[in-house]
This record gives structure tokens, C-alpha cells and sequence, in this order.
């Protein structure tokens, strides 16, 4: 597996906890996180700049979200799916990483984790994004 995917993978986990468990501190949940999962330093700057931008910027991220998923509330959405695309729409918009690696990644690791849906409903949603924020 390649650095950026377990990066992108970790960011997910460590965002999932996050929304999962909303009092806790999240350097902290990093660190627990990290302590369980170590990863050379590269792979854990790419995670933990996915997970600071996403978060830093979830309120205009999940606006994004609200307004592209028109049939589905960001509240219910699997936490797999939810997080994977609040990481992925941050790189979308805010890396230099082209939109097909993201989304293929994103769907890649949707399948890992999610439901046997979560692969078409990731990419259904990132291709949108991309799409109407005309990223390449």
C-alpha cells in the first residue's frame, strides 16, 4: 500500500473517532491513534494535514456536502462514508492532488471500510464536487 493511500486511510480513522467522540481532543486522538498505527513521518504529515484542513474547514466542507447530496442528510451518512468524504473533498479543494487520484483513492478506501454501496455513493458525490468547483 502506498504512503498517500494509508495516509488517506489513517485520516478517515483518526476523523471518524473525531465525529464519533466529539469531547475529546483531537491531538489527543491523533496521538492514541498514532501510538496504535505507527507510520513513517511522511504518511503521518499527509494524514495529519487532511485531518487539521477537514476539520478546520468542516463547516464549508459539509455546507458543500449538504448542497451536493440533495437526498441525503450529512447526519445520515455512514460515519465511513461521511469522513472519507470530508477528507477527500479538503485534498479536492485544497491540494494539489488531481481529482481522478482522489476519487479513485476515495473509492478504493470506501470499499475497504464501507458498505457494499459506499464505493458508487463516494464517488457519485466527490465526482460532483469536482465537477461544480471545476477542479482538474
Amino acid at each position: 500500500m502506498s504512503r498517500r493511500r494509508r495516509a488517506r486511510e489513517a485520516a478517515m480513522q483518526i476523523l471518524f473517532q473525531a465525529d464519533f467522540d466529539r469531547e475529546a481532543d483531537l491531538s489527543e486522538i491523533k496521538e492514541r491513534f498514532w501510538e496504535d498505527h505507527p507510520a513513517d513521518a511522511e504518511t503521518r504529515a499527509f494524514a495529519d494535514d487532511l485531518v487539521e484542513g477537514a476539520t478546520a474547514r468542516r463547516e464549508e466542507i459539509d455546507g458543500l456536502l449538504r448542497r451536493i447530496s440533495e437526498h441525503w442528510s450529512v447526519s445520515r451518512m455512514s460515519p465511513v462514508d461521511r469522513n472519507l468524504i470530508r477528507s477527500a473533498i479538503y485534498e479536492l479543494l485544497y491540494q494539489e492532488t488531481p481529482s481522478k487520484v482522489v476519487i479513485n483513492e476515495a473509492i478504493e478506501i470506501a470499499k475497504r471500510y464501507g458498505t457494499e454501496e459506499s464505493g458508487a455513493f463516494v464517488n457519485g458525490i466527490l465526482d460532483r464536487v469536482a465537477r461544480e468547483t471545476h477542479v482538474g
